[in-house]
């Protein structure tokens, strides 16, 4: 494995090969755990990718901005045709947090780190494709050539179901710290300090033995198909994996796609969520954001006329599409800069909602609400990373939250967290389950 830096010169090579099979996640029964995985079921995107040919990291927030900018500048040769539907090749993501380093759980995913797989598998429409990466000064082209001849054979045609039966989890997490600090925050809020704060919690999980992370990512874009499901391990193993409805920016060239995401009911109760005043005025703090953001930074704004019902498994959410043109020289890393984090995962005034947090919220995030999914040449998408969880053998911590504005009740916000959490504690495997 080769660390490279925002500035280091390196030159690549790769090559590029089909394969007779339709799943990414197939290939896991001869090459083990993934070191990245992306899918988007209703679109037919998804990738795979094993091994870590580079990574660049940033080991403070300051650095982030460089090692965005760096993904976009990968001097790269390819034996043959290039593939023009590949996702990347850089896979990886970023810290919620702007302040302190990460220690603890979260240690070996860093500030930000991102991955250039060794063997990328990605599907294209109906066909399933291999690319394989390796320095260029380092016998490039035979490790290539290596690489994709030692997949050839990995990925059967069937599709990867999960598998096994439900397990017994016990969670711990504790309702009236969290109700508690709801408390605070609307106290907050009518005192004029805030309009919105959104709050976290943790959801401690232990199984009877270690998690199949394979089978959790299947259970994920199976449940969840609406849902952009991903995983990232890091080196020691820690697997951050989960299935997201929100989209922080997905950029074709110069064409901006994100969207707002916030209000939330239960299923039964989809068709009142437009008239509920509590999440109306959530949603419409994170549209106004966004579209004076953008506005900084792109030309031709538009959004939705009114929020859409976004129907997941477990709970509905408002939705409001948001397009835009960015500017001539506006980068990836700028938009993400500008965006992270919307009201909807920190709230607003954004800075004195992040303020609040560091002092109320108790709670190390991590990559939990934080940007991560893909970036390559003039391509990039970026989820918001929600319904996750950091899974290491038998434990792993979920991450639920929710918005916190004029009205809010404690007991109702613990309700929604609890929605939240089905979708992270089913892929997990989770059938009886205790609490404590």
């Amino acid at each position: 494995m080769k660390t490279l830096n925002p500035v280091e010169s390196q030159r690549w090579v790769a090559g590029v090969m089909p394969l007779a099979a339709v799943d990414p996640l197939s290939g896991a029964e001869a090459l083990g755990v993934p070191s990245v995985y992306w899918e988007r079921p209703l679109e037919q995107e998804a990738a795979a990718g094993w091994g870590e040919a580079a990574v660049r990291v940033a080991s403070e927030p300051g650095q982030v901005p460089a090692v965005l900018a760096s993904l976009s500048e990968l001097p790269l040769r390819w034996l043959g045709d290039v593939p023009a539907s590949m996702p990347g090749p850089w896979f990886g993501g970023v810290r919620f947090g702007a302040t302190g380093r990460p220690d603890g759980d979260w240690a070996s995913h860093g500030v930000s780190r991102w991955t250039l797989p060794e063997v990328l598998v990605w599907r294209a429409g109906g066909q399933l494709l291999a690319a394989a990466f390796a320095p260029e000064s380092q016998g490039g082209e035979d490790a290539v050539r290596s690489r994709l001849e030692r997949v050839r054979a990995c990925f059967p045609s069937a599709y990867r179901h999960a598998r096994g039966d439900a397990v017994a989890l016990s969670l711990a997490s504790s309702r009236e710290e969290f109700e508690s600090r709801v408390d605070r925050a609307v106290e907050a809020i009518a005192a004029g300090s805030l309009q919105k704060v959104v709050l976290a919690r943790a959801l401690d999980a232990q199984a009877p033995e270690s998690f199949d992370v394979v089978d959790v990512l299947a259970r994920l874009r199976e449940q969840n198909p609406r849902c952009a499901t991903f995983l990232f391990r890091a080196p020691d193993g820690a697997c951050f994996v989960g299935a997201t409805p929100e989209t922080l920016c997905r950029v074709e060239g110069r064409v901006l796609e994100t969207e707002a995401l916030a209000g939330t009911a239960a299923p039964q109760l989809a068709e009142g969520l437009r008239g509920q005043d509590k999440d109306v005025r959530e949603h419409e703090a994170v549209v106004r954001y966004i579209l004076a953001t953008l506005r900084t930074l792109a030309s031709d704004v538009k959004a939705d006329a009114e929020p859409r019902l976004l129907a997941l498994k477990n709970v509905v959410h408002l939705r409001t599409g948001i397009r835009a043109e960015l500017r001539e020289g506006v980068t990836a890393a700028q938009v993400v800069g500008a965006l992270h984090p919307t009201p909807a995962v920190g709230g607003t005034p954004r800075e004195r909602a992040l303020a609040f947090l560091v002092e109320h919220e108790g709670l190390d995030r991590g990559w939990y609400a934080g940007p991560v999914g893909w970036v390559g040449p003039r391509r990039v998408h970026l989820v918001v990373a929600l319904r996750s969880a950091l899974v290491r053998g038998a434990r792993a911590r979920l991450f639920v939250g929710c918005g916190i504005v004029a009205g809010s009740i404690a007991e109702a916000e613990w309700r929604e967290t609890e929605m939240k959490s089905l979708a992270m504690l089913r892929a997990l495997g989770g059938g009886d389950v205790g609490r404590r």
